[in-house]
């Protein structure tokens, strides 16, 4: 395999970077396996499953929602009528609704489990007729390296060097001029 990037020859497929310029191969290793295509990622059951974690914020957004809806209906209710179990209720529900919605995405986002991370484990096949999901990538928990061959460029190839003119050579010229010049 070759570095799209360089062109450098790679001495194994299963090389994750690059050795002359640093390129992440995994990628590319992806597209070449999958004929030039991107895979698609699907969990095995077909549904894409919600975590605990953004369950629990969007049940705090839609209660929070609520009683931006729910706590000017009570209002206008309390303006028309007489009755002051209306202003209670308002007061109630504008508490509960507002920081019960702020509260429960707060409690999402500090305290619950966020999406579970995907497994790498390559597709296992059960039977030779049985089509298996692509291969994840595998993903770098380090950060990028810093790379420093910027500014590098590949040693010329000696063989194709021509000689250089001898110092002779040059040192006849200039004795060749000087005889002339004196004439």
């Amino acid at each position: 395999m070759f570095c799209p990037r360089c062109g450098q020859q790679q001495t194994s497929d299963t090389m994750r970077f690059c050795s002359r310029c640093g390129f992440l191969l995994e990628g590319a290793m992806v597209l070449l396996s999958h004929g030039g295509m991107i895979p698609q990622y699907q969990s095995p059951d077909g549904e894409e499953k919600v975590s605990p974690r953004r369950r629990g914020v969007k049940q705090g957004a839609l209660i929070f929602t609520l009683g931006a809806v729910i706590v000017p209906a009570m209002g206008v209710l309390y303006g028309w009528t007489d009755v002051n179990v209306f202003g209670f209720f308002t007061a109630i529900s504008a508490v509960l609704l507002f920081l019960g919605g702020a509260l429960r995405m707060l409690y999402a986002g500090l305290f619950e489990e966020g999406a579970p991370s995907r497994s790498f484990a390559p597709p296992v096949s059960y039977a030779p007729s049985v089509i298996t999901a692509p291969p994840t990538p595998r993903l770098s928990a380090l950060p990028p390296a810093a790379n420093p061959t910027v500014g590098w460029r590949a040693n010329p190839q000696t063989a194709e060097i021509s000689q250089p003119p001898s110092v002779t050579d040059n040192t006849t010229r200039l004795l060749e001029r000087t005889e002339h010049d004196t004439d």
